[in-house]
């Protein structure tokens, strides 16, 4: 399961719960790149406190998204991945991208506030 929503600037504020396998990347994937080909996204916020399990989907699914941004100069942040993804993401080049932070201190970090939906 997923909460998306958009803070100021274009910050897309992504919340994963539970686990995320191939059929929900899907869905998250299309809905995340639609916002940033339209210019609706300058940067990604992944909060992983509350996920349990990522399989390699989820993985392709926050690499590819920052391969969207990188036409735009956009960043992405992943928030609080438990010990195992932490290593899978510093595995992938990835552990400048990683916080131990609120969503709304990573917000503040790229210049931006989040719009309660």
């Amino acid at each position: 399961m997923a909460n998306i929503e958009i803070a100021e600037n274009g910050i897309l504020v992504v919340t994963l719960y539970g686990e995320l396998d191939n059929h929900e990347a899907n869905g998250i994937r299309t809905h995340i790149s639609s916002a940033i080909y339209a210019g609706q996204v300058r940067a990604v916020i992944w909060n992983l406190e509350r996920l349990g399990f990522m399989d390699s989907a989820g993985i392709g699914l926050i690499l590819g998204r920052m391969r969207d941004l990188v036409p735009l100069g956009g960043e992405t942040l992943i928030l609080n991945p438990s010990a195992t993804m932490e290593k899978i993401f510093s595995f992938s080049g990835l552990e400048k991208n990683i916080r131990h932070c609120t969503v709304e201190e990573a917000i503040g970090e790229m210049g931006g506030v989040l719009h309660e939906q």
